[in-house]
């Protein structure tokens, strides 16, 4: 990697942003932090094990700082701030250009997990940036999710934020030895308008 910013190439903007928060590619300095809170939060994520430090860097080299100066990379992953600090990070994972749809990934600093209602403002703020992302600046149609069902609260803020509920995947994952249920949600870029972050 070199010194300057690190940028995906198909993005027609370096940084998306709207109301005080805002997204960026995600830079080599950013991801020791996100390590951290993946491992701090297993249990919501598709991770079976905590990650080491050689883990995160290897990964990193090998599947997303070369795909930056892709025109289709496979996956997006962004920084998502507040005002100059770092609170979470996420994006669009899973692409399929051919078809112009992706999944929506976000996780936020545990700090920044309560109360409930905060939480539910930083996730909603980041699904309209992700919007105007993939609808507007990508071309994309299709977003969707998928929540395991122990999270409610998760589960408002995307069905408000216009998600629609498509699906549920019984007894999809086992949590701490018990099966948990898989949520699926949807949004088509027809389904509602959305604003434009600067």
């Amino acid at each position: 990697m070199s010194s300057s910013p690190a940028r995906y190439a198909c993005l027609p903007r370096p940084r998306l942003e709207e109301n005080g928060v805002w997204i960026e590619t995600i830079q080599p300095g950013d991801i020791e932090s996100i390590r951290l809170w993946r491992n701090a939060q297993l249990e919501v994520l598709r991770q079976p094990a905590p990650i080491t430090p050689e883990q995160q860097q290897a990964y990193f080299a090998a599947q997303i700082w070369p795909t930056l100066a892709l025109a289709q990379p496979c996956n997006i992953l962004v920084s998502y701030h507040a005002g100059e600090r770092l609170i979470g990070y996420g994006g669009l994972v899973h692409i399929a250009w051919e078809h112009k749809r992706a999944e929506i990934s976000f996780l936020l600093d545990p700090a920044e997990l309560a109360p409930k209602e905060h939480y539910a403002m930083r996730f909603k703020a980041f699904l309209g940036l992700m919007k105007t992302l993939a609808f507007k600046d990508l071309g994309l149609n299709r977003l969707f999710t998928e929540t395991y069902a122990l999270r409610p609260d998760h589960i408002a803020v995307l069905e408000s934020a216009g998600f629609v509920r498509e699906g549920v995947m019984r007894q999809h994952v086992r949590i701490n030895g018990v099966g948990v249920d898989s949520l699926l949600h949807g949004c088509l870029c027809s389904d509602q308008t959305h604003g434009e972050p600067q």
